[in-house]
């Protein structure tokens, strides 16, 4: 059994692994790490790469495409570690990256996660979108990031370099005790991809565990290197699986008035994309919603197997107001400006 396994999904990826690999081997010096490459089916040549150039890496190739949920799954049910590290195949760690993680986590047993400062690969300078220093939540289950609200970047400027709690940890970089996944349940399978990593972290949360970020860790994530931001079927996968994580996971309490209300505002960003021509963007929100409600039934049943007090949105690290109305209303563009909630 080593102490963390690092688990790289890989889908057709052979340019990612060539590019990124190097850089996880060279500076991943934690002492007892094995790097594991787990392949969703790929008709690329990446098994034949990998066995090339590392024929002494780990690699589980699994029989089909089971997209990121269900290929980690599958993937980590045939790894032996103390911690698991999901880590994308369009990442370079800075050196040393891994130290400051396991630190944390083994001086705190209640910290069940935890992740590293996500920077832009081609920006350095930036914060990259898919989690920057630490991911967070609104009322209304909108996601947004220490250093990223909705499409607006941060520099960074070190001005979130202190380690606290967070809401979500980014599936870019996430380090989790391997006994704590497999108790949650693993990533839910049904989302296929995006934001099954706020739903572990939010039952995770509600477990009675935190979740951190630990900015002395830096990544520099590429982002989209599966599904750009312009991809319609990302647009669909966020929109529909928002509203299911909401359904799956949101105490009782406004449950309806909630739900209602993102429909209502769902609607409204779906007349966006018309009124600015993305017909794309706008027939996804459409299937979105068609999903969703053909979803609705096997959610409604994920939510009654969990217990009330595993259903919750109190959470301190819970913005207690919209992150949306902030943005477009109050014209608050940085973390920083918003009520400081998470203090």
């Amino acid at each position: 059994m080593s102490k963390v396994a690092i688990v790289i999904l890989n889908w057709n990826g052979q340019k990612l692994l060539e590019k990124f690999l190097p850089a996880v081997i060279q500076n991943t010096t934690y002492g007892d790490a094995e790097i594991i490459v787990a392949d969703n089916a790929s008709t690329d040549n990446s098994l034949a790469f990998l066995k090339d150039h590392y024929p002494l890496l780990r690699t589980i190739a699994l029989d089909q495409n089971y997209g990121f949920a269900g290929g980690y799954n599958k993937a980590l049910k045939q790894v032996n570690a103390e911690y698991y590290l999901l880590l994308n195949s369009d990442v370079a760690p800075g050196p040393r990256w891994l130290e400051p993680l396991m630190k944390i986590m083994e001086q705190n047993q209640k910290i069940g996660a935890c992740m590293p400062k996500i920077k832009a690969y081609n920006s350095p300078k930036s914060f990259e979108y898919a989690g920057a220093c630490g991911g967070f939540i609104d009322i209304l289950g909108y996601p947004f990031c220490r250093g990223r609200i909705l499409d607006h970047i941060e520099t960074d400027d070190q001005q979130y370099n202190n380690e606290l709690p967070i809401f979500w940890a980014s599936g870019a970089a996430l380090l989790i005790h391997s006994h704590i996944y497999l108790s949650a349940g693993g990533l839910d399978e049904d989302f296929f991809a995006h934001m099954e990593e706020i739903d572990l972290c939010w039952r995770i949360k509600n477990m009675g565990y935190q979740i951190m970020v630990v900015p002395s860790s830096e990544v520099f994530h590429v982002g989209g290197a599966t599904l750009s931001q312009q991809n319609s079927h990302k647009t669909f996968l966020n929109f529909r699986n928002n509203l299911l994580m909401m359904i799956k996971n949101l105490s009782s309490k406004y449950f309806l008035a909630i739900i209602l209300l993102r429909l209502f505002l769902d609607g409204i960003a779906a007349l966006h994309f018309l009124l600015k021509k993305e017909t794309h963007h706008f027939t996804a929100v459409f299937k979105a919603h068609l999903a969703f409600y053909s979803l609705l039934p096997l959610f409604i049943q994920k939510r009654k197997k969990l217990k009330p007090f595993h259903r919750r949105i109190n959470h301190p690290e819970v913005y207690p107001q919209s992150v949306i109305w902030a943005f477009y209303i109050q014209k608050i563009k940085l973390f920083s400006q918003l009520k400081h909630f998470w203090l």
